[in-house]
């Protein structure tokens, strides 16, 4: 089994990887909706923040973005994600490849260049789509250089736990137990939501071009193969905690992976009838995502170091 702080790293590096692509996408959404200048778009900037805790925006959302993407004592902006992604890359470079850690340093680079927020002003749905596009190459990069072992996984661990969490908070403002009835009712919001998603075309794929707000839920939710989707990240999430329990010689319990295991099962044998108000299942996703990290860092990170010695 790798060191506990490389094991540490290399989970967050996935955590903060995609956050940062997520905090891009829901910023450039945002921009684009303000375009219209009508309530859609005022609609469309309140569930974006919402869904990650952020302020009211009716007044000023390019000010609310340009924090989201530049303001560094904002834990959650793209910033800060990257700022803490490559700190955790550098402290284990010797564990990823060249080619990984040479994309996400100049993405750092380019969002910290003096200039990035001149370039942001004069064209911020460009600057967002070279922020995301870059992340997907640094994705591309670690699956297709790196060795599928202990490392890989617990990078892809943290990505898609983040990802489940991220995707099920959304889903939350939009359809859990707060939601208004008209939360969703203009068709543009609804198209700004599966965008939020990067559901936009596999959801049409699917079901042309109807959208409707229960099958948006049930796409997000429960569709197998689509990577964004919840049931797709916990499937991911239960495979890599397993695969990691057994080459773990010292590991004893069975917490991390049952978690897994029990959410993943809870979410395949799911009743789509029963989720038409989905508070309680989404509510459900992010606790158990919670404990799932709480597991793995007693598990694998925080153990006590005398569980681990030779008797």
């Amino acid at each position: 089994m790798m060191l506990a702080r490389v094991a540490d790293s290399l989970y967050w590096i996935g955590r903060y990887v995609e956050r940062a692509e997520h905090i891009s996408r829901l910023s450039d959404v945002m921009l684009t909706a303000t375009l219209d200048q009508n309530d859609a778009a005022v609609a469309v900037a309140q569930l974006a923040l919402a869904s990650i805790g952020g302020p009211d925006v009716e007044a000023a959302p390019y000010d609310a973005v340009h924090s989201l993407v530049f303001e560094r004592e904002n834990l959650g902006s793209v910033v800060t994600s990257l700022a803490r992604a490559r700190e955790n890359a550098r402290q284990v470079r010797d564990q990823i490849t060249t080619e990984t850690w040479e994309r996400l340093n100049m993405l750092y680079l380019r969002v910290t260049d003096p200039r990035a927020e001149e370039a942001f002003t004069n064209g911020s749905s460009v600057f967002l789509h070279e922020i995301i596009a870059d992340l997907h190459l640094f994705k591309g990069a670690a699956d297709a250089t790196m060795s599928h072992g202990e490392g890989w996984r617990f990078q892809l661990l943290g990505v898609h736990l983040e990802r489940a969490q991220l995707i099920a908070r959304l889903l939350e403002v939009c359809f859990g137990d707060r939601a208004g009835e008209k939360t969703l009712s203009d068709h543009r919001t609804q198209i700004s939501v599966l965008r939020m998603a990067c559901a936009m075309e596999p959801y049409l794929r699917l079901y042309t071009a109807e959208i409707q707000p229960q099958r948006m839920l049930e796409f997000l939710l429960f569709d197998e193969d689509f990577p964004r989707s919840i049931r797709f990240s916990t499937n991911r999430i239960e495979e890599h905690l397993t695969s990691l329990a057994r080459r773990d010689q010292y590991y004893e319990g069975a917490e991390p992976d049952r978690l897994a295991a029990r959410l993943s099962a809870r979410l395949k044998f799911a009743d789509m009838d029963e989720t038409l108000g989905a508070g309680a299942i989404l509510g459900t996703v992010v606790s158990e995502c919670s404990r799932i990290h709480h597991a793995i860092y007693e598990t694998f990170v925080a153990y006590p170091l005398e569980e681990r010695l030779p008797a």
